[in-house]
């Protein structure tokens, strides 16, 4: 039996596995902005599960990390300080604990999914902010553990702004009065498929991947904007940079998780 956690800004998901990848049960809670809080919090919420006998156990945290000491040193959407996560739910669990960004960790998991066909997977996450993943053979490459592409400069319409702070689902909000959910007229979709292009682009050019896997939020309107996301995106093209596929996650909901068993399982 394995345990993931994703820790979210408002809300943290805790799962079981099973040997086989297989959910078992799974359960939230409000993820507290107080950190000891949040770990009485998930001491209760963890004992409530029917498994806890686990193997091992992956912890998905939306900040950076100190891998080798198994600290949370800076986070994006918790007002966390620097934290010792790893062995402080290691006495919770009982069990050896990894820990790994969140988007690193959902990324893992949908570039398993198309292995078969693509081995240079960049997986981007469009929701509250923007982040990213670069999983190569079905492992997160080393060179970019800690890439936020949501943070990158751009000059944009005379102003020098990070690319989450015009193109996330927050960016969508603060602009346009309404979650990307609730807009469904073409000239709006052409505008924020031409906010996600221009840093998109910036990601592609460095990068060079087979494929992009594109999950968060806004993904789930994928249906929405994706050929103009590839019409803006062609603009930029070049000989040397061409535009690879671009597909929606197939399990954006629980990318995470699915991506802390992998990482759990993988764990010696």
């Amino acid at each position: 039996m394995y345990l993931a956690v994703d820790i979210g800004g408002t809300k943290t998901l805790a799962a079981s596995f099973d040997d086989s990848g297989k959910i078992i049960e799974k359960i939230r809670f409000a993820t507290s902005p107080d950190y000891d809080e949040f770990l009485q919090n998930f001491e209760q919420t963890v004992a409530q599960l029917k498994h806890r006998d686990y193997k091992k156990a992956a912890v998905a945290v939306p900040g950076l990390l100190d891998r080798e000491h198994g600290r949370a040193v800076g986070f994006g959407t918790l007002p966390w300080p620097e934290v010792p996560i790893e062995s402080d739910i290691e006495k919770i669990v009982n069990c050896p604990v990894i820990i790994e960004n969140d988007s690193k960790a959902a990324g893992l998991s949908e570039a398993i999914l198309i292995i078969k066909e693509f081995k240079r997977v960049l997986y981007v996450t469009i929701g509250t902010g923007i982040s990213d993943a670069l999983i190569v053979n079905g492992v997160i490459d080393v060179g970019m553990t800690d890439s936020e592409g949501g943070q990158m400069w751009l000059d944009y319409r005379g102003k020098r702004v990070q690319w989450e702070d015009i193109a996330s689902g927050r960016a969508i909000v603060e602009r346009y009065g309404k979650r990307a959910s609730d807009i469904h007229d073409a000239k709006t979709w052409t505008a924020i498929a031409e906010d996600i292009a221009i840093g998109l682009i910036n990601l592609i050019v460095v990068i060079q991947p087979e494929v992009i896997v594109l999950g968060g939020g806004v993904d789930t309107n994928f249906d929405e904007y994706i050929d103009l996301l590839r019409a803006s995106l062609k603009k930029y093209e070049t000989p040397l940079t061409p535009i690879p596929p671009i597909r929606a996650a197939q399990k954006p909901e629980e990318a995470v998780i699915y991506g802390c068993y992998e990482l759990a399982k993988g764990v010696t």
